[in-house]
């Protein structure tokens, strides 16, 4: 029996390979105790922890022989997104690309891959008591259903992949996917938010890419799976490792994305200064974006007291909670805040100058969008994570329980740090000891 299938009737046919009673019993692990506040503030009402899986278990139960070597990293990374299954305590979540850092060689940044035969996953998990369970997990391949796996697609666009230890470069691959956000389509399939392309994703629901859609001019060539180019050629300026990174479905299937952090336009200083980023709207019938919006973020030190650096600000999350309306979460790693907008039509820039590279200054300068005309999402301020009691540090993933209650869950980096240190002498990991949390908070109004 597959051990992301305990308890069930059924076992999905991508986890049905077994894994040794020793792997089983490191599911389990105790959560910590509920958090309490009054009545008329947001708490924690329960949280619960994933326990310890080897990444090579879990990679070679659902694609075998993929991962030889998974030097001691457990699975992890799962925190991506979040998105319910709907049934209770149940949900959908998404790997990244998977273990990865950054090692200085020569005074310079390199990307280092330990694990390369990693393949990103869907992995379907339980909340109970203060365990978290994976019941399913799904590998994305390509049309021949092989691992799309993690790895930089281009060169020259996206960081050189390296080994562990950033001395052995590795092959780029153009299937790689790193993959963000999750909804799942009343079709059982599956959309996916990438940050490479950046890009959108359409996924089978036993994981196969159906189609990659990536902004205009990309280029991307060698996939073994329909690539079509269907997003804004501005798009082509995201900062490196920050694409698309939010992903939620409104109620008539329309999908909205967010793009992590305002683009480097004109160049990276622009972009690493700016307050701007971009929703877009998209159509799976049309398969066409039908609409983008400015988006601006509060001052840095608003979200996280702690930060006076811009370029920490993220949005990592978006989340449907009405026909057009949004919850967006701002972030730093250490902080989150969750803002309300609403989507309306006078708001649209899609196909003005604002997506046009060459005008100056570009929405990314703008220290005041509005007053250069720009019509910019007004936003409500929900609730202000960092202000919660238990709240794990680095939320990337918000879901929606009920009308007053949200799951949130954190990307624990695989346990990885960067740095030389990140591995000790014999390769094997030198674990964070930071773990996978789902944490429940119970806001005082409903959403």
């Amino acid at each position: 029996m597959s051990p992301h299938a305990v308890g069930r009737r059924r076992i999905h046919r991508s986890v049905a390979l077994g894994v040794p009673c020793a792997v089983l019993a490191a599911f389990v692990v105790a959560g910590t105790a509920n958090a309490t506040s009054g009545s008329a503030e947001p708490r924690v009402t329960h949280t619960a922890t994933l326990g310890d899986l080897p990444l090579g278990a879990f990679s070679n139960a659902l694609l075998p022989g993929t991962v030889d070597n998974d030097r001691g990293v457990d699975l992890g990374g799962i925190g991506s997104d979040i998105y319910p299954t709907g049934r209770e305590g149940e949900f959908w979540t998404v790997t990244d690309r998977g273990p990865n850092g950054q090692i200085k060689v020569d005074g310079k940044k390199r990307r280092t891959f330990p694990v390369p035969g990693f393949d990103p996953a869907i992995v379907k998990i339980r909340v109970r008591g203060g365990a978290v369970k994976v019941i399913d997990a799904i590998p994305i391949t390509t049309s021949a259903g092989k691992p799309v796996t993690g790895l930089s697609n281009q060169a020259g666009r996206d960081e050189a992949p390296y080994s562990y230890d950033a001395q052995t470069p590795l092959t780029y691959n153009p299937n790689g996917l790193d993959t963000e956000g999750i909804v799942r389509a009343n079709d059982n399939s599956f959309w996916l938010v990438d940050e490479y392309g950046p890009s959108l994703v359409h996924v089978s629901a036993r994981g196969k890419v159906l189609t990659r859609y990536v902004p205009k001019g990309l280029d991307l060539t060698g996939t073994d799976y329909p690539v079509v180019e269907a997003l804004p050629a501005v798009l082509l300026h995201r900062k490196i490792n920050r694409g698309l990174e939010g992903l939620a479905q409104l109620p008539d299937g329309e999908l909205v994305m967010a793009l992590q952090s305002p683009l480097s336009l004109p160049d990276g200083d622009a972009g690493d200064a700016s307050r701007n980023t971009r929703l877009l709207r998209f159509s799976p019938k049309k398969r066409a974006v039908t609409a983008e919006y400015a988006y601006r973020f509060d001052p840095v030190n608003v979200v996280d007291p702690s930060e006076d650096d811009t370029s920490e600000l993220k949005i990592s999350s978006v989340v449907a909670v009405g026909r057009d309306r949004l919850l967006v979460e701002e972030r730093t790693d250490k902080a989150a805040r969750l803002q309300s907008v609403r989507l309306t039509r006078d708001a649209n820039i899609l196909g003005g100058p604002w997506d046009s590279d060459s005008t100056s200054p570009s929405l990314e300068q703008l220290d005041d969008p509005a007053s250069a005309g720009v019509p910019v999402l007004d936003k409500r301020l929900v609730v202000d994570l960092g202000t919660v009691a238990g709240v794990p540090g680095k939320i990337e993933g918000v879901a929606r329980v009920d009308d007053g209650t949200l799951a949130l869950i954190n990307d624990n980096d695989f346990g990885m740090t960067d740095g030389s240190g990140a591995f000790d002498a014999q390769g094997r990991l030198v674990d964070s000891g930071i773990e996978t949390t789902v944490a429940y908070v119970r806001l005082p109004r409903r959403i």
